[in-house]
């Protein structure tokens, strides 16, 4: 086949030309920089118009070869000159500089002599592959001939043939006029161009009916793959769009009708780069015509917004609404078939706010009360050797003991009571929080309350236990609907709030900063002022005996702070009351955790290994295990457990109690676990916000805990998603299932301490606690203390008794002492700060923590202390002897 002429001749030009020749050739002043505006190339029209050499500016800045003069006409001209350079460098678009002043050196007899010259500059970007300007073209022309009469007239005392002086005065004020009409326009471009790049959105301007790129943004550019596209009709920058009948179709509406057409969620195919794949995205964008007023249309103004990433998060946002919509139905269905259940959660809900109450005065009660106790059990320890021989007088203190002993156990009862929920804190939105309660609160509230719900667009993220804030809102809104006689309106409004420094100096408890709001209003009877100072006060209710139990909002109020919030109360006596609750904005993505876990209940057939000291709590657990399908092993405490781990048997979950008996811990018998079994699950449970997995109320990363009471459903789903989500870790490595071997030196576990008896033969070498030990008592209590000195007396021990820390740290610099026996709460300095300090100094010193709570010493938030016996308040002889050789057999 023969090629056309046209291709042959095409193909021999382009063997034949020599671009570099063609550039040198060209008759306008042309020369190009790099980046740092320094010489790559000039022509040689540029180098005569100069008066320069190739060799002299190759490589050198533009603004250190050319004078630099000053002209009254133009100051700076230089200066301009560098601005034009830098847009073109800033916006990857052409720019033109009308009319500047430079100096060009001419040689002369006298050596070098600078000739005022005006210049008109057009700078266009030469990008690289990766859109950057990499070099920039400048194409210069002389038009100082049109600014000077020398120039109008040609050489200097020369005339014009047949020109008159009144012709060549209108040429010259014509030309002047062009010249500054030409500078008017290009500062007016310039202007735009400034005025459209500090647009947020991406702003374009199509000339002509062929609709001809006459100016865009620099939002713009990543659209058009950083392309110089200016001057380019639309489908020859676009030709992607070909075909597109609804794009052209209202640029024809535009241009030709003068219509604006605005477009929200629209979907566009087109190229980002321009050898690129085909995109699609959604953009909001309006189109309208631009006319000189009374005129046709010239052009069209594009201005819009790229909102693919916004309508795909709200894709996102309505799969999980109609999820959480769908499981909400589940939860009503559930509702509706019992009246039964509905008044059992009530009762719950009852339970909870009494027992929430509860928890917040066993803090400060339980310690002093034990501490009663021990004075009261010490001096009868005591007073039991001394009536000896009196049996009435032995009968009476037997019978007061058993009465101390009655009081011990109800201290440690009240803080089994105290159902001190820890707190599980996820990221959750509020207004789907809130919109999924909506047909529990319909149902709660009765048909004649009125409820809305208005939730703010654009609302941020809060880290809240979504559980209890639940119980929160549901027992607002019951509180609410007593208010109102079961006949009125409850409003919940969710919204965005900034608490300023000034409305934080007049609430002190409240830091400054961003917050979701939750506000709860009825037009209910509202309160005097004196019932708003105590509103929040536990146990008090002003509804009648029977209805209510007075720790609705005391356990609110609780809530709220526990997790770092505010509440503010506001209410009219007849008007109505609203509630505010401020939690604290969390900036992370809302949590996947935020859904609720329901369904099926399932068993299945993996080994769990069930710790409990209690035998008849253990006696239960193993039972509802066991009818779930699983294969059960038991423990009666840590050790035994650790005992049951490192003997090779297959354990997929270990079910642990977080208080118990022995030297082993149960965080500790987790870790141990993990290191015996890699793929093991751990889930604590526990009746107590425990300080070994709990701190500041909530749960340390990573740990699973089920709080008591539990039901089986709730042990049931508890125990199949952990089990499931260690199917799928397995699966993800390829694992179908790991077996966990006994490692081959296995980190033995302590020995159980056990109170001295009369056979105990003596561990280890370290000092028995039979032979006479100095003690060092640290009691600020002045009867505990002197009780205490005088059961170690009867021990055979030498104590010194000091009443603080401060006194303690002077006698240990002073003599040297066998054990430090300290309590925990003291003036200045307290206990645990004191053992701290003693343990650290490496001195070989034992120390007993005496505490009035119980086996929990530490303060929320602190660390655990290793080598420390804890001695629970009260105590007596026995205790005090078991203590004492515990310590001295510890490492």
């Amino acid at each position: 086949m023969v090629a056309p002429w046209g291709a042959i001749s095409w193909f021999r030009m382009s063997d034949m030309i020599d671009s570099q020749k063609l550039f040198d050739s060209a008759p306008a002043p042309l020369m190009v920089l790099d980046r740092e505006l320094k010489y790559v190339a000039a022509n040689q029209a540029y180098l005569r118009a100069t008066s320069l050499r190739r060799d002299e500016i190759i490589g050198r800045n533009l603004f250190e070869v050319l004078p630099q003069g000053s002209d009254p006409a133009d100051p700076d001209g230089a200066g301009k000159l560098r601005e034009s350079l830098e847009r073109v460098l800033a916006s990857r678009m052409p720019d033109l500089l009308a009319m500047a002043v430079q100096p060009i050196a001419r040689p002369g007899e006298g050596g070098p002599v600078l000739e005022k010259r005006v210049w008109t500059y057009s700078h266009k970007p030469l990008l690289d592959s990766t859109g950057n300007v990499a070099f920039i073209l400048q194409h210069a022309v002389d038009v100082t001939d049109l600014r000077t009469s020398n120039g109008a007239s040609g050489a200097k005392g020369q005339r014009l043939e047949g020109v008159s002086g009144e012709q060549l005065a209108s040429l010259l004020g014509q030309a002047w006029t062009v010249q500054e009409n030409n500078k008017e326009l290009d500062y007016e471009r310039r202007y735009l161009r400034q005025l459209i790049d500090l647009l947020p959105g991406v702003v374009g301007v199509l000339r002509g009916p062929d609709y001809v790129f006459d100016m865009m943004n620099a939002n713009y550019l990543p659209y058009v793959g950083f392309r110089d596209v200016i001057g380019l009709p639309l489908l020859k920058a676009r030709p992607e769009l070909t075909g597109n009948d609804s794009i052209f179709d209202m640029l024809r509406r535009v241009f030709h009708q003068g219509e604006t057409i605005s477009m929200k969620g629209f979907n566009l195919s087109i190229r980002l780069k321009k050898d690129g794949p085909i995109e699609n995205l959604v953009v909001d964008f309006e189109y309208r015509p631009v006319r000189v007023s009374g005129g046709p249309v010239m052009a069209i103004l594009i201005y819009g917004q790229d909102v693919t990433e916004k309508a795909k998060a709200e894709a996102q946002v309505r799969h999980y609404q109609e999820h959480l919509e769908q499981l909400v139905r589940e939860r009503t269905r559930a509702l509706e078939e019992s009246e039964a259940e509905r008044r059992k959660t009530e009762e719950q809900l009852r339970q909870s706010q009494k027992m929430e109450a509860v928890g917040k005065l066993t803090g400060g009660v339980a310690h002093d009360f034990n501490n009663l106790l021990q004075v009261i059990a010490g001096n009868l320890q005591l007073l039991q050797r001394d009536v000896g021989g009196n049996e009435r007088a032995l009968h009476r203190v037997q019978t007061a003991t058993r009465a101390v002993e009655r009081g011990a156990k109800l201290a440690s009862q009240l803080l089994s009571f105290a159902r001190r929920q820890p707190l599980q804190p996820i990221v959750v939105n509020l207004s789907r929080l809130v919109r999924g309660m909506d047909e529990l609160l319909r149902r709660t509230l009765g048909e004649d309350v009125e409820l809305e719900t208005v939730t703010a667009g654009g609302l941020w993220n809060t880290a809240i236990d979504p559980n209890q804030l639940e119980n929160v809102i549901l027992n607002l809104a019951i509180n609410a609907r007593d208010a109102m006689s079961n006949n009125g309106k409850l409003t919940i409004e969710v919204s965005n709030a900034v608490l300023d420094d000034r409305y934080c100096r007049m609430h002190p408890e409240v830091l400054p900063g961003q917050y979701v709001l939750l506000a709860v209003s009825d037009t209910g009877s509202g309160m005097t002022p004196e019932v708003m100072e105590r509103a929040f006060e536990p146990f008090f209710t002003t509804k009648p005996e029977g209805r209510g139990t007075g720790l609705g909002l005391s356990m609110v109020y609780g809530f709220v702070k526990q997790s770092g919030g505010h509440i503010k109360l506001y209410s009219e006596l007849g008007h109505g009351t609203t509630i505010k609750l401020y939690m604290p904005r969390a900036v992370e993505a809302e949590s996947m955790d935020a859904q609720v876990i329901t369904g099926p209940i399932e068993g299945g057939s993996e080994t769990i290994l069930v710790v409990e000291d209690d035998p008849e709590v253990r006696t239960t657990v193993v039972e509802m295990v066991s009818e779930l399908g699983y294969r059960v092993l038991k423990a009666v405490d840590a050790q035994s457990a650790l005992v049951i781990l490192q003997s090779g048997v297959p354990i997929e979950l270990l079910f642990t109690d977080v208080v118990m008996p022995g030297p082993v811990r149960s965080p500790e018998l987790a870790k141990q676990a993990k290191a015996l079994h890699p793929d093991i699950e751990v889930l604590f449970t526990s009746g107590y916000t425990e300080n070994a997995i709990v701190h500041g109320g909530r749960l340390d990363p990573g740990v699973q805990l089920l709080s008591k009471p539990y039901s089986r459903d709730d042990l049931a789903r508890k125990l199949r998603q952990l089990l499931n989500g260690r199917q799928q870790r397995l699966a993800v490595r390829g694992a179908a299932r790991v077996v966990p071997t006994s490692p081959a030196s296995p980190a033995p576990a302590a020995p159980s301490p056990k109170p001295p008896t009369a056979s105990s033969p003596a561990s280890a070498p370290a000092p028995s606690a039979s032979r006479r030990l100095r003690v060092l008592l640290v009691e600020d209590d002045e009867d505990v203390r002197s009780s205490a000195c005088e059961l170690m007396d009867l021990l055979g021990h030498e104590v010194l008794a000091v009443t603080s820390a401060e006194e303690a740290k002077g006698a240990l610099a002073a003599s040297g002492f066998d054990v430090l026996f300290t309590d925990v709460t003291l003036p200045g300095a307290s206990g645990v700060d004191l053992a701290r300090e003693v343990a650290g100094r490496k001195t070989g010193i034992k120390i007993i923590l005496a505490s009035g709570h119980g086996h929990v010493a530490l303060p929320r938030g602190e660390a655990p202390l290793e080598g420390v016996v804890v001695l629970p308040k009260p105590y007596a002889l026995p205790q005090i002897q078991a203590a004492l050789e515990q310590a001295v057999a510890l490492p």
